[in-house]
């Protein structure tokens, strides 16, 4: 372990993240929105959604530092009587969950159909490719926003709230997939012709074998970085399909949950209630927008 450890701190990789002060505080800042999610059970003041702690007298409380304030809502309180800082955390929860599972599903979709696309070719790679440009002319938010509709649709209001959390991660992964498709579809093309997967067919191994563990791990830095940078564009999605009550259920408020129901009151004079969860957002998807123009950076050769 301590080798292993010793050769990633005198890697080119972590001499590209020292040497950029950026990447270092994007990290510093992504690393306690995460922490502030996974902990937030145990770090927040409140449980914001144990209706046996709320009380309405509690409701409007401005920031602690503000003269009218309160030191046990250290941001604040919303109309419930919920601590603003406390429903934050545990709102990051929610859009971390589920921009990360979405980003995995569109990621084994994505690789999938790229390798299959890119080691097969013929027919299959033109269906695979058009069905990826089609899906590329429309928005993410919308094909999201279709997929949403139409489970709702086919399914009972009760029914939907059970699933509805999967169901968004579903619609984001799905509205995803074409990036890392074409992307590895690429790299493959560049792989299949060389001489180590040639060898690989001479000996007889199974061309799922081959594109598993020969083609694939050499695919997958493009892959990483795309699923980095995919990663913020899939919080904001999330956040964009709750701010317009489309998104995981009211029971499970996410970060865009939180800015919808403080936009209600941003003119009455309770700013807080919405400008705060903004800023987490802000923080937390330009910081892993960073860290992935960091990767994109170090893992290109032709920049070293």
């Amino acid at each position: 372990m301590s080798g292993a450890l010793a050769r990633a701190l005198d890697s080119d990789l972590w001499w590209s993240f020292r040497r950029s002060p950026t990447t270092v505080v994007s990290a510093v800042v992504a690393l306690i929105c995460v922490l502030g999610a996974l902990l937030a059970p145990v770090l927040a003041p409140h449980n914001p959604f144990d209706l046996a702690t709320l009380s309405l007298g509690d409701a409007f409380k401005p920031p602690a530092w503000t003269p009218e304030g309160d030191a046990a809502f250290p941001l604040g309180s919303d109309d419930q009587g919920r601590d603003v800082l406390s429903a934050i955390m545990y709102g990051a929860r929610i859009s971390l969950l589920v921009g990360v599972c979405s980003v995995l599903f569109a990621t084994v979709v994505g690789v999938v159909i790229g390798l299959l696309a890119g080691y097969l070719g013929g027919a299959i790679d033109s269906l695979l490719m058009r069905i990826a440009d089609i899906q590329l002319t429309f928005p993410s938010i919308l094909i999201a926003l279709l997929v949403d509709g139409v489970v709702r649709a086919a399914l009972p209001p009760e029914v939907h709230e059970r699933i509805g959390l999967f169901v968004v991660i579903f619609a984001i992964g799905i509205s995803a997939w074409p990036a890392f498709a074409r992307t590895v579809r690429g790299s493959t093309l560049v792989e299949r012709n060389k001489e180590y997967v040639l060898a690989a067919r001479v000996i007889g191994i199974s061309q799922a074998r081959i594109m598993l563990t020969h083609v694939l791990p050499n695919v997958v830095g493009p892959v990483l970085v795309i699923a980095t940078l995919g990663l913020g564009g899939a919080i904001i999605t999330e956040a964009t399909l709750s701010f317009l009550g489309v998104g995981v259920p009211s029971t499970q408020p996410s970060l865009g949950t939180l800015i919808r129901i403080g936009n209600d009151f941003l003119f009455s004079g309770e700013w807080w209630i919405t400008i705060f969860p903004g800023l987490a957002l802000i923080a937390m998807v330009l910081s892993v927008n960073l860290l992935g123009d960091w990767l994109r950076d170090a893992l290109n050769p032709r920049l070293r």
